[in-house]
């Protein structure tokens, strides 16, 4: 077969599953998305790299999350910061008292930008889906515990 009729840039299947997208709205706020751009073209970086330097594992890595960025992205719906903080909304900063006196603040953000460790948590998280919509005084259940929303911020 001449050479003239076969395709160079055929997707090879390497083996690695895509990246899972949530069926949910892809809600960001604007910190979020800056960072979903800043890593597509992170990644954008690196594979061009490993491209260069002919590393096939390296290639099919950074290329299934570049897609996953860059699909993350195309989807973003940019939330601007709450205009009241007399309800709890996405992008809130809300804070509780648990039953047993533990005071705790999340900030309610995308599904991406959500890290429990820093204070975040997803818009879908069970946590967020007690709290949006709730006021100051509101008591809410968190993994089975009662608490009562103290502050919007």
């Amino acid at each position: 077969m001449s050479r003239a009729f076969v395709k160079e840039d055929v997707d090879v299947d390497d083996g690695l599953p895509e990246r899972l997208v949530s069926p949910h709205p892809n809600f960001v706020t604007p910190e979020g998305l800056l960072a979903i751009e800043a890593e597509v073209t992170r990644l954008g970086a690196l594979l061009a790299t490993a491209k260069a330097a002919e590393d096939a594992m390296a290639v099919a890595t950074l290329g299934r999350d570049l897609r996953y960025w860059q699909q993350r992205r195309s989807n973003a719906e940019p939330i601007s910061p709450p205009d009241t903080m007399q309800i709890v909304q996405f992008g809130s900063t809300v804070t509780v008292v648990r039953d047993d006196g533990r005071r705790q603040s999340y900030r309610i953000v995308g599904e991406d930008e959500a890290d429990p460790k820093t204070g975040t948590v997803s818009h879908v998280s069970p946590l967020a889906q007690a709290a949006l919509g709730r006021s100051v005084g509101d008591e809410i259940v968190i993994a089975g515990q009662d608490a009562e929303i103290v502050s919007i911020s």
